[in-house]
């Protein structure tokens, strides 16, 4: 998987949700980890103990090769990114521009790296599918923060894998730039949260309540959630117009101590929102969530890549949050 080493993208949604801590024991029977921003919405589902279906081992494979992009991509190790193409492959940005070879291409990312020092990457993989014997195609979106300049956006890109000297390598990428600019008017789609909101998952319950506060400059989210047993939990997310960066952030601050930073950006069917930060006991968390609305009561949440201290916790499933019926 790849991006365009100049352009690449600031995908992140502008909304609500967070990724959540799990409900209940994972599937070996230890209670699952929580990230900070992830407690909010997040706390609606025991997802986090269900893991993804298993890939072939083709699909398996060129998925390891995707996350060894990123991971040499957030070491800068232009070497270690060349190396996970083949000799004479091609990339190919959103303008048309063609940079040809292995040879090429490690010098545009090392000039990409020197011009930005503290950029770092994650990779949503929409699918994987393999079109012929040796020949796998990888169509996803990318995420670099901070973003390395110009407007903010999504990097679509279709990456084509073969097997080379028995590894699997990119032959071609090309990138798709989709604009996704956001501006002080976009708050004005907060108004979607305004109101209470409930779901239950195993029966643990999760009631939220949204409302401008600040002159209405800010949504303040509170957000209690109930065990089984009836003991609760509670905590506070604010989202709104961050005028230094030009984009919409999220501040969560969840009942461990925990708090996390959220940044938003529109996709074609809601959200997604790319969050760092710490448990109350100081380990750092990241996760991307998503967020589509299936309509004006209603919307579908899920959490994914998801770390704490470094080390990738499962994917949850995705979650329906409803808008609490008015009472009469």
């Amino acid at each position: 998987m790849s991006v365009h080493p100049m352009r690449c993208l600031t995908l992140l949604s502008f909304l609500l949700l967070i990724p959540p801590p799990a409900w209940g024991q994972d599937q070996a029977g230890q209670p699952p980890v929580t990230d900070s921003e992830t407690v909010a919405d997040a706390e609606t589902a025991e997802t986090a103990t269900q893991q993804p279906a298993a890939l072939a081992p083709e699909l398996s494979a060129v998925q390891a090769q995707s996350q060894a992009f990123v991971a040499a991509f957030n070491q800068h190790d232009a070497e270690a990114v060349a190396a996970l193409w083949t000799e004479n492959a091609e990339y190919i940005s959103h303008l048309g521009t063609a940079v040809q070879g292995r040879e090429a291409i490690e010098q545009a990312y090392a000039q990409f790296f020197a011009d930005h020092p503290e950029t770092k990457i994650q990779v949503v993989i929409d699918s994987l599918r393999q079109v012929g014997e040796g020949l796998v195609i990888e169509d996803g979106r990318a995420l670099v923060s901070p973003p390395p300049g110009g407007a903010a956006g999504i990097s679509k890109y279709t990456a084509v894998h073969t097997q080379d000297d028995g590894q699997w390598r990119m032959a071609s990428v090309r990138d798709v730039w989709v604009d996704a600019a956001a501006t002080r008017e976009s708050t004005d789609d907060l108004e979607f949260l305004i109101g209470d909101w409930v779901a239950e998952e195993h029966g643990i319950q999760l009631h939220s309540v949204c409302r401008w506060v600040a002159g209405g400059h800010f949504v303040a989210r509170t957000y209690t959630t109930t065990q089984v047993d009836g003991s609760q939990s509670s905590g506070l997310q604010l989202i709104g117009w961050n005028p230094v960066d030009n984009r919409i952030q999220s501040w969560m601050f969840s009942p461990d101590g925990g708090h996390a930073m959220g940044v938003w950006s529109i996709t074609a069917t809601g959200w997604i929102a790319e969050t760092r930060g710490a448990t109350g006991d100081g380990t750092p968390t990241t996760s991307l969530n998503r967020l589509s609305r299936l309509d004006e009561n209603a919307y579908v949440w899920q959490s994914i890549q998801r770390t704490v201290g470094g080390v990738a916790v499962p994917d949850t499933d995705e979650v329906v949050i409803k808008r609490k019926p008015t009472e009469k």
